[in-house]
C-alpha cells in the first residue's frame, strides 16, 4: 500500500505539474485589454471547440459523463484564477532575464567653450567619456539565484491555485447536492404528512379527534413546504455557484446533471502515513515557502557580495582647441563609514522570516491533514451508524405494513412507521454527503488529484496527461 499510495503521489504531482505549469495543453492566452480568446464570457459553454481540444489532449476527448474529474478540467481551462497566476509566472520569468542582463554603458557628452581662446585656435574643446560598470561577478549570480528562486514560486502558485479551484468546484457540487437530497427527503416527509392530516381530519369530522391535534399537523405541513422552497431556491444558487466554480455563465450549466461527490475509501494508519510524509515534500504551500526560502539565501549571498564595491572604468576623449586627447578613468566606492551591514542585516531578517513561514506551513499542512484525517474517519462512523438505524427502520416500516395489511394496525400507526424511515433515509443521506465533503478535504489537504485516495498507484484518470 505504501509503494502505491507513494508511486500515485508522484505520478499525480508531475501530471499536474506538467499542465498547470505550462509543460502541456493549456488554455490558449489572450492580449491584456482584449476580449478572451474563447469568446465573451457570457458565450462561454461546455461544448466550446476549444475547451474539446482542451480535454482530447489531457482526457483523451469529451467525457461520456460530466463526473467531477472532467468538471475540474473545465475549471483549468476556463478558471480565471490559473490564467492569473500564469501571468504571473510569466512576470517573474521576465525578471529572470532582467537580473541575468549586463548593465549598459553610460556615454557622456560635454561640449566646452573658451571665450578667451587666441586668434586661430578653435574655441571649441567638446569632450565625450563612456563609463562601464563592472559588479562583482558573484553579485549578478546571486541576482539571478533570487530571481530563479521567485520564478519557481510563481511556477509553484499555478498549482496552488489549481488545488483551490478544484476545492471550491467540490464545494459547490457538495451544496447542489445536499440541496437537492434536501429537497427530495423534504418532499418525501410532506407526503406522509399530508396523509397523516387527512386521517386526521376524518377523525375530526368523525368527532375521534379535536382541532388541537390536527393544527400542529396543519402547521407541520406548513412549515415542510416552505423548507422545500427554501431547498429548491438553495439548489439554484448551489448551480450559480458551480458555473462560477467552472468560470462559466449560469447558462451553460442548463439542463447538466450535476454530479454528487462520492466518499472515498478510508485509509489505512501505514497508508495515511505514507501519504502524509510526501505530502510534505509536494504541497505547492509547502514547495512555495522553500523556494522562498531559497530566494533569502540568494539575496544574503547577494547583499554580502555588496561589501565589495563596483568597479568603473571611464575612457575618454576630448578634442582641446585642435588638439586630441584620451584619457581613461577608474573609480570605485570607498566603503569608508558602512560595509553595507544594514541591508545585510535585513537580508538576515528576511530569511529568518521566510524559514520561520516554512516551518509554520509545514505544520499547518500537518494539522491540516490529520483533521481531515479524523474528520473523515468520524464520518464514516455516522454514515455506518445511519445506515444501521435504517436498517431498522425499515425493519419497523415492513411490520407495521404487515400489521396494517392483517388489520391489526391503522393508518395512523403505518404513516408514523413511514415517517420513521423517510426520516432514517435523510440522515443516511446527510451522513453520505459529510462523509464525501471529508473525503474531498482529506483530497485537498493532501493535494493529490486522484478520485481514490486508497488506490493511488492504481488510478489513471489524470495520468494519462498528453504532452504535445
Amino acid at each position: 500500500m505504501k509503494r502505491r499510495v507513494r508511486r500515485g503521489l508522484r505520478r499525480g504531482r508531475l501530471t499536474l505539474l506538467v499542465l498547470l505549469l505550462g509543460g502541456c495543453a493549456a488554455p490558449p492566452a489572450r492580449e491584456p485589454g482584449s476580449a478572451p480568446a474563447r469568446g465573451e464570457f457570457a458565450a462561454r459553454t461546455l461544448a466550446d471547440d476549444g475547451l474539446k481540444q482542451f480535454l482530447a489532449a489531457n482526457l483523451g476527448g469529451v467525457p461520456a459523463r460530466w463526473d467531477f474529474e472532467a468538471l475540474a478540467w473545465v475549471a483549468f481551462y476556463y478558471h480565471p484564477a490559473l490564467e492569473l497566476a500564469r501571468a504571473q509566472w510569466s512576470t517573474t520569468q521576465a525578471a529572470q532575464r532582467t537580473a541575468a542582463a549586463r548593465a549598459n554603458p553610460t556615454l557622456t557628452v560635454a561640449p566646452g567653450f573658451d571665450g578667451t581662446h587666441q586668434a586661430g585656435v578653435s574655441p571649441w574643446f567638446p569632450s565625450v567619456n563612456l563609463d562601464f560598470l563592472f559588479p562583482p561577478s558573484s553579485r549578478r549570480r546571486d541576482q539571478q539565484e533570487v530571481a530563479r528562486a521567485e520564478a519557481e514560486a510563481a511556477r509553484l502558485s499555478i498549482l496552488a491555485a489549481a488545488w483551490a479551484v478544484r476545492a471550491e468546484l467540490r464545494s459547490a457540487l457538495a451544496d447542489v447536492a445536499a440541496a437537492a437530497r434536501r429537497e427530495t427527503a423534504v418532499q418525501a416527509q410532506v407526503a406522509v404528512q399530508r396523509a397523516l392530516l387527512a386521517l386526521q381530519q376524518r377523525r375530526e369530522t368523525a368527532g375521534l379527534a379535536s382541532a388541537g391535534e390536527v393544527g400542529p399537523l396543519r402547521l407541520a405541513v406548513l412549515r415542510l413546504d416552505a423548507a422545500a422552497v427554501e431547498a429548491s431556491a438553495q439548489q439554484a444558487a448551489g448551480r450559480a455557484r458551480v458555473a462560477a466554480a467552472l468560470g462559466v455563465p449560469g447558462a451553460a450549466l442548463a439542463g447538466l446533471a450535476l454530479p454528487a461527490p462520492v466518499a472515498t475509501a478510508h485509509m489505512s494508519a501505514a497508508a495515511l502515513a505514507a501519504a502524509q510524509r510526501e505530502s510534505l515534500r509536494s504541497r505547492s504551500d509547502v514547495l512555495v515557502a522553500l523556494a522562498k526560502v531559497r530566494s533569502a539565501e540568494s539575496a544574503i549571498a547577494g547583499e554580502t557580495a555588496r561589501r565589495y564595491p563596483d568597479f568603473h572604468l571611464g575612457p575618454g576623449y576630448q578634442y582641446d582647441q585642435g588638439q586630441n586627447k584620451w584619457s581613461i578613468a577608474l573609480s570605485l566606492e570607498l566603503p569608508l563609514f558602512n560595509r553595507n551591514e544594514g541591508p545585510i542585516a535585513e537580508a538576515l531578517g528576511r530569511r529568518a522570516e521566510a524559514a520561520a513561514h516554512l516551518i509554520a506551513v509545514q505544520a499547518q499542512a500537518i494539522a491540516a491533514i490529520e483533521s481531515a484525517a479524523a474528520r473523515q474517519a468520524a464520518l464514516a462512523t455516522q454514515l455506518e451508524h445511519a445506515g444501521r438505524v435504517r436498517a431498522e427502520a425499515a425493519h419497523l416500516d415492513a411490520l407495521a405494513q404487515q400489521r396494517f395489511d392483517r388489520g391489526g394496525a391503522d393508518q395512523v400507526e403505518r404513516q408514523a412507521a413511514r415517517l420513521e424511515l423517510v426520516l432514517a433515509e435523510e440522515a443516511v443521506a446527510e451522513a453520505a454527503a459529510a462523509a464525501a465533503q471529508a473525503s474531498g478535504q482529506l483530497e485537498d489537504a493532501l493535494q493529490v488529484p486522484f478520485p481514490n485516495l486508497a488506490t493511488l498507484g492504481e488510478t489513471a484518470r489524470l495520468n494519462d496527461l498528453k504532452v504535445p
